[in-house]
């Protein structure tokens, strides 16, 4: 099973060599062809210019194919897993598979407050009330300073996911957290990650093929009618459709 352990320590290059890299990918990778190609060409250019250590995954356990794709160049990676407190079981047993059965390292990142504290301070069910908070606290601010000791990160943003994913580029720089993003499977489809699992073997939460293409906390999560957007089952019913990580 996976342990809350501490992320690495290292010592980090300064933003601004992090920035010119990061605009330094974007310009070589640019030229990819979609698809398989573009994914491991992405990885394979972190593996040129940061060490494993300096790169962490950030998964949400929806499928293993990320971090199964990194972790083929990149063996031993740190994957990183926001343990809210409110996740499907199934998503739980995700994550310890993926703990046990690829060559990467997970680490559980979790809120500064317990879902106990929290509901303490704010109320039960802050979720129902302001999913913006809830998000700020339970993933947002635990992910950023997770973050702070990397000087990569990797996600599974793909373009087809929602019209606010479109546009989502290779590699950008990240301001906000301030590092390199990453985002090798920007390129794919729904179907490419499916094709790809089967392939190789990667893990696929069940829940996937029970109707939930996306799949984030139990209480904010829903079933997606076949042919709708992947993301509409997440907050159903409300104008939110980010958790504010990739906004």
């Amino acid at each position: 099973m996976s342990v809350a352990l501490a992320p690495r320590i290292r010592v980090r290059r300064s933003p601004e060599e992090l920035r010119a890299l990061a605009e330094a990918g974007a310009a070589e990778l640019a030229s990819l062809a979609p698809g398989e190609a573009s994914a491991y060409g992405v990885v394979e250019w972190v593996a040129r210019e940061f060490d494993t250590g300096a790169a962490a995954v950030a998964c949400s356990m929806a499928d293993a194919v990320l971090p199964h794709l990194v972790a083929t160049v990149l063996p031993g990676v740190d994957v990183l897993f926001l343990d809210t407190g409110y996740h499907f079981a199934e998503t739980v047993a995700t994550r310890d598979a993926v703990a046990t059965g690829l060559e990467v390292r997970v680490v559980d990142v979790t809120a500064e407050q317990s879902v106990a504290e929290q509901d303490a301070e704010f109320g039960a069910r802050l979720h129902e009330r302001d999913p913006g908070a809830c998000c700020a606290r339970r993933k947002v601010a635990p992910l950023q300073d997770a973050l702070s000791g990397y000087e990569v990160w990797f996600t599974g943003v793909r373009r087809d996911e929602a019209s606010t994913r479109a546009n989502t580029p290779l590699v950008v720089w990240d301001e906000r957290n301030g590092l390199v993003k990453v985002n090798p499977l920007a390129a794919w489809s729904f179907d490419d990650l499916l094709d790809y699992a089967g392939a190789f073997g990667a893990i696929v939460n069940p829940l996937v093929a029970d109707g939930y293409p996306s799949i984030g906390c139990a209480p904010c999560t829903a079933r997606v009618a076949p042919g709708d957007d992947p993301r509409s089952g997440r907050w159903a019913g409300l104008a939110k459709t980010e958790c504010g990580l990739h906004e």
